[in-house]
């Protein structure tokens, strides 16, 4: 679920996090680290019950359009398939999801006038109306599944929902949507979403505690490889988060083999982007491309094999 530029993320955030309150311990820091990435875990299954629970409101709509002593015509034509098809069935009957909406206890923030709401606008939209009066394929519930999704995602209501319970929801929800829109998409062959989905140590630990290990212990290393490329610039001007993405890029040049240098470079320009001042990409790109000619010339730069895709 979680891709190395998620991770650098994470790590970036704890770093930062631990040079503004000094009496953070690298022992706490590398457990809220871990708790970061099981939160984006969960996150997506929040999100994911979130859409099911949306689409079962079909079912409430047909029950209140039946109830109506004078139905209309779209009323006694109209069908809960949003929520009664088999690409849903197939996620609504993952035991394995179905015990972690109720120990996680899902429902009890999932605000059911929200919901209603959310679905009321939906059911207006000419995509879902055609829905209701085609003959489906399973690629038609999906489809479905994935509009209703987007109109989620671009809800005021539903975003505040989960930014109440979830404040790292601005800075995982491309990572979120984009898992969601996976597991939709796969379903109902690829029911094991749950598992397939969890971060893997490889990622969260193999490359996301060893880089945060290497910038936290061989800090005062790198401070001295990245100061003579400043250009008479005092370390000390340079911003926050500008110096621990350089820390935390050596650090990747130097550790990982089979990343690609131009990889982690291209990497923390994105993530400068995102997250620090408008000039710190160009400040970034300049320092990293003059340290990386020199680590290279220095032999301490070493790849091998083809890389590991992002």
């Amino acid at each position: 679920m979680l891709s190395r530029r998620n991770i650098r993320i994470k790590v970036m955030q704890m770093l930062y996090t631990m040079s503004r309150d000094k009496e953070l311990s690298y022992k706490e820091a590398l457990t809220r680290y871990e708790e970061g990435i099981e939160e984006s875990y969960i996150l997506f299954l929040f999100n994911f019950n979130y859409i099911l629970t949306v689409a079962k409101y079909s079912v409430k709509d047909a029950k209140l359009r039946k109830a109506k002593h004078l139905p209309s015509d779209e009323d006694k034509v109209f069908s809960p398939k949003l929520y009664e098809n088999e690409v849903i069935q197939i996620a609504t009957g993952n035991s394995a999801f179905n015990e972690i909406v109720e120990d996680l206890k899902f429902e009890e923030d999932i605000d059911e006038d929200n919901v209603r709401k959310i679905y009321a606008e939906f059911s207006k939209t000419d995509e879902y109306k055609a829905y209701l009066l085609a003959e489906c394929t399973v690629q038609d519930h999906k489809k479905i599944l994935l509009a209703l999704f987007k109109h989620c995602i671009n809800h005021e209501l539903y975003n505040e929902a989960i930014e109440d319970r979830y404040p790292t929801w601005i800075d995982d929800k491309s990572l979120v949507v984009g898992t969601v829109k996976k597991t939709i998409k796969g379903l109902p062959t690829q029911s094991n979403f749950v598992i397939t989905y969890k971060p893997t140590e490889e990622t969260t630990k193999e490359f996301g505690e060893i880089l945060f290990d290497n910038v936290i212990h061989k800090n005062k290393e790198l401070l001295e490889i990245i100061e003579p490329a400043l250009n008479n610039w005092d370390a000390d001007r340079v911003a926050i988060i500008d110096m621990i993405l350089l820390k935390m890029a050596i650090s990747e040049l130097m550790i990982f083999t089979t990343i690609p240098t131009k990889v982690t470079l291209n990497e923390f320009v994105e993530i400068s982007k995102l997250y620090s001042t408008d000039k710190s990409k160009d400040f970034i790109n300049g320092i990293l491309d003059r340290l990386m000619k020199q680590l290279e010339k220095e032999g301490k730069i070493k790849k091998e094999g083809r890389g590991l895709v992002e």
